[in-house]
């Protein structure tokens, strides 16, 4: 089973569809109900506990760089037809690359959500970079709180507001304006915030503070 995830990373990475029919090719056969990462997700399943520790990582990084890809190939199409200003939108996560081998933070973020999703939830992602309202307001911070200030949040745009978001929540206000309920979802990602350089805290590990975890559960009452 491994063989295959990898020959699927393989050719996923090569893939480069200029069109809305092959894009739609590339949906059908890897992410459809049918397609090849659901199928192998079933599998999964029939796998033992000590063959899931070893597939489980792969198999969600498959998942993960597939439907980043799918987003990826939608944006430069709708780029190309003129509906947008640029190809690609550049306030969502960045899509991972399957080059070289996996950070051990990306490493635990998989396990982490590989864990969740065994327990019934969905990953949820959003924008990082965000107004105001999405991030503070709509959050109940109130105007006075210091999270708002310059020294503390990396504001990009005032009047309005434009800020790289300093935490996941904002991926919950986004959901719930949906409207679907019930919500039962993790919202893994990083957030950017002011923080103090320590021997613990660095740039360069890529701070374990700037993935935040926020399970949701909402139901309708």
């Amino acid at each position: 089973m491994i063989d295959t995830i990898e020959q699927a990373l393989r050719e996923v990475g090569q893939l480069n569809p200029q069109n809305e029919d092959q894009v739609e090719s590339f949906r059908l056969k890897y992410l459809s109900k049918k397609g090849i990462i659901p199928a192998l997700f079933e599998d999964f399943k029939k796998l033992s506990g000590d063959e899931k520790k070893s597939v489980g990582k792969k198999l969600n990084e498959l998942k993960q760089i597939s439907e980043g890809k799918y987003k990826q190939f939608q944006e430069a199409l709708s780029g190309n037809t003129g509906n947008r200003n640029t190809s690609a939108d550049l306030t969502l996560p960045y899509s991972n690359n399957v080059v070289g081998n996996l950070h051990p933070l990306t490493q635990t973020r998989l396990r982490i959500i590989e864990i969740f999703e065994r327990l019934g939830f969905n990953v949820a992602d959003g924008k990082e970079i965000e107004d105001d309202w999405h991030n503070f307001t709509a959050l109940n911070f109130p105007e006075n709180h210091p999270a708002r200030e310059m020294q503390d949040t990396f504001f990009i745009d005032r009047n309005p507001d434009v800020l790289l978001r300093t935490h996941t929540s904002n991926v919950q206000i986004r959901l719930m304006k949906e409207g679907k309920l019930p919500i039962r979802a993790i919202m893994p990602g990083r957030v950017y915030r002011n923080e103090a350089i320590s021997a613990r805290a660095h740039c360069f590990s890529t701070r374990w503070k700037d993935y935040m975890w926020t399970p949701t559960w909402a139901f309708m009452i």
